[in-house]
This record gives C-alpha cells, sequence and structure tokens, in this order.
C-alpha cells in the first residue's frame, strides 16, 4: 500500500488517543482480537500510596544538608519522578465516571405527576 508515513502516524496517534481516553472514562476497553483491558482500582490505590511514600522520602532525602550534592540532586530528579508518577494517576482514581454510558436523566417534575 503506498500510505504515506505521516498519515499512517497520525491514525496510530489517534487511535492510542481515543483509546485512552476510552479508558480513563470507562475503566475499562476492549480491543476486538486483542484483548480487554481493565482499570484495577485496587493497584492504583496501592500504587498511589507507594508513590506518596516516595515523595516524603526524596523530599527529606532532596533537603537533607547532611547528604552530598550528588545525593541530593539524585533524590531531586526521584521526587519529581514521583510527583510525575502520582499526577498521572490521580485522575484515573478520582474520575467521577457514570459506568453505564447513559446520559444523565432531569428529573421529573413533581406537579406533572399530580396531574396524570
Amino acid at each position: 500500500m503506498m500510505i504515506s508515513e505521516k498519515t499512517i502516524e497520525a491514525v496510530v496517534h489517534h487511535q492510542f488517543q481515543e483509546a485512552n481516553q476510552a479508558l480513563s472514562k470507562h475503566k475499562s476497553l476492549e480491543i476486538s482480537g486483542f484483548g480487554k483491558f481493565i482499570f484495577n482500582e485496587k493497584k492504583a490505590i496501592k500504587q498511589m500510596a507507594k508513590f506518596e511514600s516516595q515523595k516524603a522520602l526524596f523530599s527529606r532525602m532532596a533537603n537533607d544538608e547532611t547528604l552530598s550534592e550528588q545525593k541530593r540532586l539524585s533524590a531531586s530528579k526521584k521526587l519529581q519522578s514521583a510527583l510525575d508518577n502520582i499526577k498521572a494517576l490521580k485522575p484515573k482514581m478520582y474520575a467521577v465516571t457514570d459506568i453505564r454510558g447513559m446520559e444523565e436523566q432531569f428529573a421529573s417534575s413533581r406537579e406533572a405527576e399530580e396531574a396524570n
């Protein structure tokens, strides 16, 4: 097939972007002929606790004057990595989703109910 690399890259990028959004919104994604991916809330909670622990540890190490400059710089980089991981995981854990895939229904008026 004579398809440009730029077009293929755009299609693949779009597919992954849409799959990522679907996984974030519905906490599961099924790719026909490939498999089903499910966001595991329990594992995410454990992972978040680990990242918070790392954040506290590396923050203390980065501010510890008794450590060498190289160790503090290394701790600072690891702290930034932990913060990035927390930032990436938090929206997935605390997103409010309607897993039924239905639109929100407006509450019916009490007056209309009484009139019937």
